[in-house]
């Protein structure tokens, strides 16, 4: 007995139709950042595990445990990508693209080995925006006004909220993680073991901890905005103006740190409470990096702002709430089936392809089942089509097409000569 290979824990197969709610939310997010001139950009999947350990930072949960790490035939370690933004910024550097254009995005998997969760997987899929060069809160309230369109265009806007905090910069930080420390350690009794590892390694994470046991423990903490400069508090004060100004809604989130290092100054997260149990799950979250292009090149471009949509997390939400209908009344336009000999068959294909012609959108198949009319109409059906074309060597000698709309179960005969005029009227 043949034993089953299935998938890989935490990796999953997309199916139709679901590929078809996939691909419209795609294209409404391509039309977006298409629509405010971001260029698409393509990054590899693999990349030297240096180029992750070096910029992600040394103790967070990606790089500890999360990484899917190998080694190729010449012994470099290689790494399936956690997150974009460092392959991004690689290929900016490696291309020396700095100047030609400052807006853009890229789309496709990830990979973490972690706890597989309701729309949390180990591949995973995002769509990420990055922008370089620009300093002023306008660019970051721009990419904020982006996703807030989407979500509108989505049919999501009531089903998530907006979540924004400023980190300071990295200097101002190490001066807080210094009392930060000083702190937990005096109170490391009431952590767990887990947060208790964190508090030498990644003590930020534990602000964003969601145990309710150490939440008046944070509550108590030193806090990040008592630290921070004066010039990332007005940058932050004016992305907030600017976000009122543009109507839209957000809440300040103190202990919002996000995961990954190479953040400072503002760092944003929208959330929703509408898929899973367990509280609130981010389905876009991002921020600046001004220092991550220094830590990498010599090139002294000190800005950089970018985020990722969680693909995955934003399907079962528009599933969740039905935001977004696929009608899949019909999943084939055109079934054209002929009546088996060699001359018909070179007659079907020369209709087909007149009509993929004229109407490259349609979805037309032809029928090369060779079985009797019934069957294949049965088959037609099976299809889900809202029309089939029959032709014979009847037809064929009468320069005529039999055209049959399976949803209204009428069917008529046409001039071959006005099949295309005939489709446009429908079509």
């Amino acid at each position: 007995m043949i034993k089953k290979i299935t998938a890989i824990h935490g990796m999953h197969d997309y199916l139709f139709p679901n590929t078809l709610l996939w691909e419209n939310i795609e294209n409404i997010i391509k039309n977006i950042l298409n629509n405010y001139g971001y260029q698409e950009i393509k990054l590899p999947i693999l990349e030297k595990s240096e180029l992750f350990k070096k910029n992600i930072g040394e103790y967070t949960d990606i790089r500890e445990k999360e990484m899917y790490t190998l080694l190729d035939k010449n012994n470099n370690s290689l790494t399936l990508r956690p997150e974009g933004t460092t392959g991004f910024i690689r290929a900016i550097i490696e291309h020396n693209i700095f100047y030609n254009n400052k807006r853009f995005w890229y789309n496709g998997p990830m990979f973490r080995y972690e706890r597989p969760q309701k729309g949390r997987y180990r591949q995973f899929h995002q769509i990420g925006i990055e922008i370089l060069g620009l300093k002023s809160p306008y660019i970051d309230a721009e990419i904020i006004i982006i996703i807030n369109n989407i979500w509108k265009k989505l049919n999501i806007t009531n089903n998530v909220f907006l979540e924004i905090n400023s980190l300071g910069s990295i200097i101002d930080r190490k001066e807080y993680v210094k009392k930060l420390i000083f702190y937990l350690e005096k109170n490391s009794r009431f952590l767990d073991i887990k947060d208790r590892k964190k508090i030498y390694n990644n003590p930020l994470r534990i602000l964003d901890s969601n145990h309710k046991n150490i939440k008046e423990l944070i509550n108590n903490a030193p806090k990040l905005q008592d630290f921070i400069s004066i010039n990332s508090i007005n940058k932050f004060k004016e992305l907030c103006q600017i976000l009122n100004f543009m109507n839209i809604k957000f809440t300040i989130n103190n202990c919002l740190v996000r995961g990954l290092d190479y953040y400072n100054d503002i760092v944003f997260e929208w959330k929703t409470n509408d898929i899973g149990k367990g509280g609130s799950k981010t389905i876009c979250g991002g921020g600046r990096y001004d220092k991550l292009i220094d830590n990498m090149s010599n090139r002294k471009i000190n800005k950089g702002i970018g985020c990722a949509i969680g693909i995955e997390r934003l399907i079962l939400l528009i599933q969740t709430i039905q935001s977004i209908k696929i009608d899949i009344k019909f999943l084939i336009d055109i079934f054209l089936i002929p009546i088996e000999n060699n001359h018909i068959l070179q007659k079907t294909l020369l209709i087909g392809e007149l009509i993929r012609n004229n109407f490259p959108k349609l979805k037309i198949i032809t029928s090369y089942l060779f079985q009797n009319l019934k069957k294949q109409i049965i088959q037609a059906n099976k299809y889900k089509s809202h029309f089939i074309i029959i032709i014979g060597q009847k037809e064929i000698d009468n320069n005529s097409i039999i055209i049959k709309n399976l949803y209204l179960k009428k069917q008529i005969i046409i001039p071959e000569n006005k099949l295309i005029s005939y489709l446009e009227k429908i079509f």
